[in-house]
């Protein structure tokens, strides 16, 4: 028998560490050749480990949710016989190419002091000051004023009332002469309720964040401290966009369906060119904006494990149908978990949509280091005043939709952002020009 550790291997992405998600297997069990034990996270997917040799784990290198720097122990095999050279040569390699790790961002490292305050810092503070802690008072404390004897003034029939909804009527607020009446109940029930009724009670629950969770969470307190925000909101009449996307739809044949959103991302791509600063990356570090010619889209997708947001690779290129395969695709992708990592990487621009949840209006937050996002949000109908070709102004039902953008105001102006948004607007309501090369 011999025991073959397994080192965390550089994946390719210049990271210096990397989570655990998931262990598909404990120690004790046995794992096959290829056969995949643990599913490691880094800023950009999800990668599965796979063993390079059969035998039974001896240890593992933590639980999820724990970090694991690229070159250290993963997992310890115990295998039958001698490791092939190989596979040891190979598990060495990844040790001697470790990259240095990150510089913290000191900000972060604070916010963590404060949120996960170690336990050995008491205890530290604890050894510093040796004298004993004052001997409690033998005075007894005052009974609290919620406790105190007070009667409740309140006739049988409240009282059986609230004893049947489970409501403590010294929680009530009575009427001026102190006492309960079935009114003063109602009140209590509806602001606490809302029905009428009394609400359940859930427990408190703690869990912990790890995952994909944790790097949203990681990533969007990184993109509000580093880049001051701003949002500008426009109304578009989508009326004959959605006329022509229906026609569309009508005649596709075996095309897969259109929703607005490829007919959304083709105008960004037709309006882009007049207004480089919004496709772009801001390198804050080297102080560099990359304006780009192509346009990488990301497209913000909504999953179990919480929001991914991955890349139609140069959206320009690819007319309606296609996008509308590549956004289904990159969508199921996603919420299925099989996305690559270059799928989720890449993006110069995002959009992201609540869909059938909708929304007035929409002030996200911008995909670092990218430097705008644009939300389109819910289509609603409503009577506004529109000129015929006549010239007589008359109330029609249209359908409107208000389309939200934020920007990076250390490289966007808000004029540029006004300008861009009301190009957009343009063409979205003569959506004919959006099919024209």
């Amino acid at each position: 028998m011999a025991k073959f550790t397994f080192n965390m291997p550089d994946i390719g992405e210049g990271i210096a560490e990397a989570e655990i998600v998931q262990w598909h297997k404990q120690v004790g069990d046995t794992v096959q050749e290829d056969e995949e034990f643990v599913d490691m996270m880094t800023d950009k997917a999800t990668v599965p480990m796979e063993s390079p040799v059969n035998g039974k784990i001896l240890e593992i290198a933590g639980g999820e949710g724990d970090m694991v720097s690229i070159g250290s122990m993963l997992v310890v095999i115990e295998v039958e016989g001698e490791v092939p050279d190989e596979v040891v040569e190979e598990n060495e390699a990844a040790v001697e190419s470790t990259p240095a790790p990150a510089p913290k961002d000191e900000g972060v490292e604070e916010r963590i002091e404060v949120e996960n305050p170690d336990p050995s810092d008491a205890d530290d503070a604890m050894a510093a000051d040796p004298s004993p802690p004052p001997a409690p008072s033998p005075t007894p404390a005052p009974k609290p004023k919620a406790q105190a004897d007070t009667k409740v003034l309140a006739t049988p029939a409240v009282r059986k009332r609230a004893k049947d909804l489970g409501v403590d009527l010294a929680q009530v607020k009575p009427a001026d002469d102190g006492r309960i009446r079935h009114g003063d109940l109602d009140q209590f029930l509806s602001y606490n309720s809302g029905y009428g009724s009394a609400a359940p009670t859930r427990e408190d629950e703690e869990k912990k964040v790890i995952g994909m969770r944790r790097r949203i969470a990681e990533n969007m307190a990184a993109s509000k401290r580093n880049i001051p925000h701003f949002s500008y909101v426009e109304e578009v009449d989508v009326t004959d966009l959605e006329e022509l996307r229906a026609q569309l739809n009508a005649n596709r044949g075996d095309k897969p369906k259109l929703t607005i959103l490829p007919m959304l991302i083709t105008a960004i791509c037709k309006t882009l060119p007049d207004f480089p600063m919004i496709n772009a990356r801001y390198d804050d570090e080297a102080g560099v904006v990359t304006r780009y010619g192509a346009v990488h889209m990301g497209m913000a997708a909504q999953t179990d494990a919480g929001l991914m947001v991955p890349v139609i690779k140069n959206a320009q290129a690819q007319n309606l149908w296609q996008l509308a395969n590549e956004i289904s695709r990159l969508a199921d992708a996603a919420r299925s978990g099989t996305a690559k990592s270059e799928e989720m990487q890449g993006g110069t621009l995002t959009v992201t949509s609540l869909g059938p949840l909708g929304g007035v209006a929409t002030t996200p937050v911008i995909n670092r280091p990218e430097v705008a996002i644009i939300g389109p949000n819910r289509i609603i109908e409503r009577p506004m005043y529109v000129t015929g070709s006549d010239g007589v102004e008359r109330i029609e039902k249209r359908k409107l939709m208000n389309i939200s953008i934020s920007c990076d105001h250390r490289v966007v102006d808000g004029w540029d952002a006004a300008s861009f948004v009301q190009a957009l607007k343009k063409l979205l309501e003569a959506p004919a020009l959006i099919l024209v090369s």
